[in-house]
């Protein structure tokens, strides 16, 4: 697939790509998107599977939906976390596919 890289020429576009970056510049917020890249989970599944208490994950999460990054839906009297935006899961693999290319050998 292409991407449009010539729509990143503007400022407003510039400016709303720096926002949607801005929502994965912490290692524990890369560590929350990649998980829930696996599908929608709860604080508290969030939480233990990266070894952090509720109050760390639940600051993370609520810097993310100020961003409009995640969203959240009531189930069972928990609220489950959900990627708001399904490319996001592409961009973390674009990541991660650097990442592998910067390992030392």
């Amino acid at each position: 697939m292409e991407f449009a890289i010539h729509r990143l020429k503007t400022k407003s576009d510039c400016e709303l790509a720096a926002d949607l970056l801005k929502a994965l510049s912490h290692p524990m917020r890369l560590r929350i998107a990649a998980i829930l890249c696996e599908g929608p989970e709860n604080v508290n599944a969030l939480a233990s599977r990266l070894g952090v208490n509720q109050a760390v994950v639940s600051q993370q999460l609520r810097l993310m939906r100020m961003r409009g990054m995640i969203a959240a839906s009531r189930e069972n009297g928990y609220a489950n976390y959900r990627l708001t935006e399904p490319l996001v899961k592409k961009m973390l693999a674009c990541l991660q596919a650097c990442l592998e290319k910067r390992k030392p050998s």
